[in-house]
């Protein structure tokens, strides 16, 4: 699967795209608001594209309960990192956001794709995507946007995620969005419990019949926390399996914390999977 986002051009049957976070958020669950700060978030999108990130999602509001981040505070804290990157980079910029007015502007300011969490809870997102050119991740929460309740009764954890995908990118299209720039995401952790993570990540192929390239955000979630009893510190090699696993079952973009560990480990898996050479094999040649 081939497929053209912003700048970059990805061949998905060679090798999944490393999509980096960079949160300008105060409550961040991950890095506590080290990036909130502009100066600090531009510095970890410039150690993330050093350690050989192809993607740079941006977000301005938590996705779990909080404080109540108004639109011109989301805008405040996404717009100038979007104007500030994409001088910087032909990486893919995207923003994390359920808002349609919030991604009309990044879009405008050279955004490439938004990246919303509530799956289309509002509906005039598509649209605005569409007339402005950009593409658009859909993924499966149970519920509004910044809420968590624990829904635990699925009868088909993974067949009822399939067809919210599927309805919710076939709305995307019917408000004008061609096929070729959605993307879906299963919503890992997202009113799910760590055992319909754990199945999700098994049975991810089984998204791929959709069409579209699926996305994960996996990194130190808390299904990976409680399957090894980790705290948030000592779940990186957690992650790391979830995304290897996850690439080998069909994932085209991996969302992630740590960059560097998981562009190392996808890359060898690829190449154990004989989906891309070595970079370099000289080793017994000469």
């Amino acid at each position: 699967m081939r497929r053209t986002f912003g700048r970059r051009t990805f061949d998905f049957s060679r090798s999944a795209a490393v999509m980096a976070i960079i949160n300008r958020t105060p409550d961040s669950f991950y890095d506590r608001g080290a990036n909130f700060g502009l100066d600090a978030a531009i510095s970890a999108a410039e150690r993330a594209l050093a350690e050989g990130a192809d993607w740079l999602d941006m977000g301005g509001v938590k996705a779990g309960p909080g404080p109540e981040v108004t639109e011109a505070e989301e805008l405040d804290r996404v717009l100038p990192l979007v104007e500030a990157l994409r001088g910087r980079t032909d990486a893919v910029l995207s923003v994390d956001t359920f808002r349609a007015g919030v991604a009309a502007q990044v879009l405008e300011a050279g955004a490439d794709v938004i990246n919303d969490p509530s799956g289309l809870h509002d509906p005039e997102l598509a649209a605005v995507t569409a007339e402005r050119g950009g593409a658009l991740v859909v993924m499966h929460t149970g519920g509004p946007p910044r809420t968590r309740p624990h829904r635990s009764a699925y009868v088909d954890v993974v067949a009822d995620v399939r067809a919210f995908l599927a309805e919710r990118a076939a709305a995307a299209r019917g408000a004008g969005l061609p096929a070729e720039r959605i993307v879906v995401d299963p919503g890992h952790d997202f009113h799910k419990n760590t055992y319909h993570s754990l199945e999700l990540t098994r049975r991810l192929e089984e998204l791929t019949v959709l069409g579209y390239p699926v996305m994960v955000g996996l990194s130190n979630k808390d299904f990976i926390g409680e399957t090894l009893d980790a705290p948030l510190e000592l779940r990186l090699e957690g992650s790391l399996a979830a995304a290897v696993i996850s690439v080998l079952n069909g994932a085209s973009i991996v969302r992630v914390h740590e960059v560097g560990p998981t562009v190392r480990a996808l890359r060898m898996a690829e190449a154990i999977a004989g989906r891309r050479p070595p970079a370099t094999a000289i080793r017994g040649l000469a």
